[in-house]
């Protein structure tokens, strides 16, 4: 269970909540008002998808959202201003913005309900507004009050994670589906009625991935930011930037490699995909990605899993099932000088 204590921390977004996974996600809180209090589950929530997103998005990239990136402060929290560093921002601010749009629909809030600001109103040619819109305003409105206030700063690196913190929240507007009713006599559709729902979330997830690759990066002089002058110069920048685009200040390491400095584990070690009938390009080409192009070879283990089977309804009332053994095979990336073959078994590090 999450506690919080009001004289402490009133938001998300400094303290650390524990969450499910063995991590936490740290730096959600800034001081507010108390009534801001019954959105702080929501935004810790947010925050949870936020991450859960980015490490399915990534599974398969050399870099794969590992726990070190996942500070959004820039004060003793992500150090670099990479692309990397830009979607964390941009899916955090995204998955609280969703997450307070969504519990704001289910009725969570008694200050929020549907957006029907544009009922009635013409839409296009044969529909208009009405309906229950997901009032993505609200979402945004409070999101932004929470995780922008991380950036105290005016320098380069506040304004790349601000920008990229508008951008996620972009693209859950974005990527908003249109939903219509027929009205008309014996089931025509001489008139439809549309209002705005939310995606899922891995809708905005893969239209984030689209822009991490598209990033856009920032070249500013050195030292930009420490007068009033600087100041203005980043602004400037930034805004003759769109919104919706990810930008970056600083050029990735090289993922393949570990670097303790950095934190970075390299890709010695990871699983890595072949086979598969569902299998994605991007998927299948992971082993190339991973292991041939970081001069890795693909080492092949097979391992016996055991999984519930053939379950049946006893009355009453009881499900049994079998225990199966299935024969699978893994491959993972390792050092072409190291032996191979015996049995099979899970590296000891999380890819």
């Amino acid at each position: 269970r999450m506690l919080v204590k009001p004289s402490v921390c009133i938001f998300l977004f400094t303290c650390v909540f524990q969450l499910s996974h063995t991590w936490s996600v740290n730096n959600f809180l800034m001081t507010g008002p108390k009534a801001y209090l019954i959105y702080s589950s929501s935004v810790a929530a947010g925050a949870q998808s936020g991450i859960e997103e980015c490490k399915y998005q990534f599974a398969w990239d050399r870099w794969n959202c590992p726990e070190r990136a996942l500070q959004l402060s820039s004060h003793g929290g992500l150090r670099s201003a990479n692309r990397e560093t830009a979607f964390v921002h941009a899916i955090s601010s995204a998955g609280v913005m969703y997450t307070l749009t969504r519990n704001c629909s289910l009725g969570d809030f008694d200050n929020c309900g549907c957006d029907d600001s544009r009922n009635g109103q013409l839409g296009g040619q044969g529909w208009l507004w009405g309906g229950c819109s997901d009032n993505v305003g609200f979402g945004e409105a409070i999101s932004k009050q929470f995780v922008d206030a991380l950036e105290t700063g005016q320098d380069a690196r506040a304004a790349m994670n601000l920008h990229n913190n508008e951008a996620g929240r972009k693209a859950v507007k974005g990527t908003m589906k249109r939903t219509c009713k027929c009205h008309g006599v014996s089931g025509s559709c001489t008139t439809q009625t549309c209002w705005l729902q939310l995606p899922e979330f891995r809708e905005v997830g893969a239209h984030l991935k689209e822009k991490y690759h598209a990033a856009l990066k920032v070249d500013l002089l050195q030292g930009a930011g420490n007068s009033a002058a600087g100041r203005g110069a980043i602004a400037d920048t930034f805004r003759s930037i769109s919104t919706r685009e990810l930008v970056h200040l600083e050029d990735s390491p090289d993922y393949c490699l570990e670097n303790k400095t950095l934190g970075l584990l390299g890709t010695e070690g990871r699983e890595c995909l072949r086979r598969g009938r569902a299998l994605g390009r991007w998927e299948r080409r992971s082993c190339r990605r991973l292991c041939g192009d970081c001069g890795l070879a693909v080492e092949e283990r097979r391992a016996e899993t055991v999984s519930s089977c053939n379950c049946k309804f006893h009355w009453c009332c009881a499900v049994r099932c079998e225990q199966c053994r299935r024969r699978v095979t893994k491959y993972f990336c390792s050092r072409a000088d190291r032996p191979r073959g015996g049995a099979a078994h899970e590296p000891g590090r999380k890819p």
